[in-house]
């Protein structure tokens, strides 16, 4: 997979990746991330970017031109060009699955008050939020997406399984977690986690992933209930089935 981002700020993302599992994963050739100054494509001397707003209001606007000249500089066949923004869909574990069976992605890290609707017309392919609040800027909203996007290309990370596991991929929150010593500050782990039964075990997981769910958060837990073909484990086998009953 390629991935170029667009922003004002190519410098922001340095230190972001080149650690842990991100910079692996272009060690190993599984990715490649290019940073895009937009600058570079403005047309007059002074390389400007934005302009006051027509109709007035406060801020400035990223122009088109400088943005639609980025764009197609990086975009080939194939390629999906995602704005940064509060109005895009929610991205989701389902929406980083999507993505990751793309090819090139091209990130556009919006600032001040936005875009000129005009280039996101011409060029723009989906617009994603990382959440119902307003940041500076779309860099953090594209480390965002690039982290959660390139840990799930195969070979990404060391233990495919990781992935699978994770919170959200099957709808579900994950269970409680623990590692060694199984005894402390008066905290023991369960038992079941050592005693080898990994029937058991699977049966403990979903049924403290479902409780886990409920608890913290209802609104995933019924939209579960509503999507069967996201159950992990045969519930019936496990004894778990009537943990579907909503009024259970």
């Amino acid at each position: 997979m390629k991935i170029d981002i667009l922003s004002l700020f190519p410098s922001y993302f340095d230190s972001p990746f080149e650690e842990s599992i991100i910079k692996r994963a272009q060690e190993k050739g599984h990715v490649t991330i290019n940073q895009v100054n937009i600058r570079d494509f403005a047309t007059d001397k002074h390389h400007r970017v934005d302009d006051r707003p027509y109709g007035g209001g406060p801020g400035m606007v990223l122009m088109a031109d400088p943005i639609v000249r980025a764009i197609r500089h990086c975009r080939r066949e194939g390629s999906c060009v995602i704005y940064l923004s509060p109005k895009g869909e929610t991205l989701t574990s389902k929406k980083c699955g999507e993505l990751k069976t793309l090819d090139h992605l091209i990130l556009l890290c919006g600032h001040y008050e936005g875009v000129d609707e005009r280039a996101i017309e011409l060029e723009i392919d989906c617009e994603i939020s990382i959440g119902d609040y307003v940041l500076t800027s779309g860099q953090a909203a594209a480390i965002v997406v690039v982290d959660a996007v390139v840990r799930l290309l195969p070979g990404v990370l060391g233990c495919e399984e990781s992935a699978v596991d994770d919170s959200f991929v099957n709808g579900l929150l994950e269970p409680p977690v623990y590692t060694r010593p199984s005894f402390f500050e008066g905290n023991e782990v369960p038992r079941v986690l050592i005693s080898g039964d990994h029937k058991k075990i699977a049966k403990w997981r979903v049924e403290e992933s479902l409780k886990t769910t409920r608890a913290k958060r209802p609104d995933l837990y019924q939209n579960y209930l509503k999507n069967r073909e996201f159950i992990p484990i045969p519930l019936q086998e496990l004894g778990l089935w009537h943990s579907q009953n909503p009024n259970s």
